[in-house]
């Protein structure tokens, strides 16, 4: 069995300032806190001697490859991303950023979302990924109007209630 896996797909690079905010501190936590606590403990495991059998030097160089792999790809990812901070020109319309009230029209429950970009997603606040099945469905939508999307369960119909642009 081979390690080759096929390149995953390119990910919408869009971004709330939130979101970016979150990933900024994220990689400063990473490379100003942890990354040096982890150095300290791995420089003291490997001053015990042998290595060879050594489960903390061992863990502690498992933990910085793992620590320096995050900071690699946020650092990538921060620059490729782009901030959109501004409501849409139509704002009666469902666009990045937008708060999306919806209703299963089958079942009749309401759900609430926000559509934000990939590296933001929530499933418990009701952040869904723009690259979502469900929220490339509801893109360009407008209150009152009814689409379906092919979902993991099938296809659902669901109608827009509400759109609104406000911040998180």
């Amino acid at each position: 069995m081979s390690r080759w896996r096929p390149p995953a797909e390119k990910s919408t690079a869009l971004i709330t300032p939130e979101g970016h905010a979150r990933l900024k501190a994220e990689l400063d936590d990473l490379w100003r806190v942890r990354r040096p606590e982890v150095v300290r403990a791995l420089s003291a495991a490997a001053a015990e001697g042998d290595r060879s059998e050594n489960a903390e030097y061992t863990y502690r160089k498992k933990q910085l490859g793992e620590i320096d792999r995050r900071v690699r790809y946020l650092s990538k990812r921060l620059e490729s991303l782009r901030v959109i901070d501004a409501a849409p020109s139509d704002p009666d319309a469902v666009f990045f950023g937008a708060h999306v009230e919806v209703e299963d029209i089958d079942s009749g429950e309401l759900a609430h979302y926000r559509i934000v970009g990939p590296d933001e997603t929530d499933a418990k606040a009701g952040w869904i990924s723009i690259d979502s099945p469900l929220a490339r469905a509801m893109l360009k939508k407008r209150v009152d109007d009814e689409f379906e999307a092919q979902l993991p369960g099938g296809p659902v119909r669901f109608a827009v209630l509400a759109v609104d642009y406000r911040a998180a």
